[in-house]
């Protein structure tokens, strides 16, 4: 075999490394944004089941705040329903616009507000909501690392041959949605 032939095949397996190294680096990349958005996911169920037991609760106290209930009750069921981070953020929105007229309601109750039951709901609640904070970060710091992959040369050579595409971050747009609930009385 001539030197030159050995150099061009050196050259190929090497090309053809490098070639497979980035194309799995994609697939795990994109295997992580899929398993943290599923995290987000995990974290929000885990708030939308405690908003019965939450409403249950204030309705005991302030039965005639049927619309409130009601609006609460939408809310969450619209936020269950969205499935992209777009979809997310709208449905988000108006869940804690929604969490925060209950939590009004609940104010005007003193007894409400001493409620033992109620007091551990609220707790859990915080606990969910920076639950919630963390798995959005992490979901888009590995979003940020899958898009910046798939735009950096040599990378994006690879990405282009095979269909990969940028994910959407998880932004809030509403300067309001930036703070997490407020739950205490």
């Amino acid at each position: 075999m001539s030197p030159v032939v050995i150099v061009v095949l050196a050259v190929l397996a090497v090309v053809l490394l490098w070639g497979i190294t980035a194309y799995n680096k994609f697939i795990r990349l994109r295997v992580r944004s899929e398993e943290s958005w599923r995290d987000i996911d995990t974290q929000l169920k885990r708030r939308w089941d405690l908003i019965p037991n939450l409403v249950e609760t204030v309705k005991g106290y302030a039965t005639h705040e049927r619309e409130v209930f009601e609006r609460v009750t939408q809310a969450r069921a619209r936020a269950q329903a969205a499935t992209a981070p777009k979809e997310q953020e709208a449905a988000e929105a108006q869940l804690r616009g929604a969490m925060m007229n209950l939590f009004a309601v609940a104010e005007a109750y003193p007894q409400l507000k001493a409620d033992q039951g109620f007091l551990q709901l609220q707790a859990s609640l915080s606990e969910v909501e920076d639950a919630i904070q963390k798995s959005r970060r992490y979901y888009n710091a590995v979003v940020r690392d899958f898009n910046t992959a798939l735009q950096v040369f040599p990378g994006s050579v690879i990405a282009g041959l095979f269909g990969f595409k940028p994910r959407e971050f998880f932004a809030l747009d509403d300067e309001a949605q930036r703070e997490a609930p407020k739950v205490k009385f």
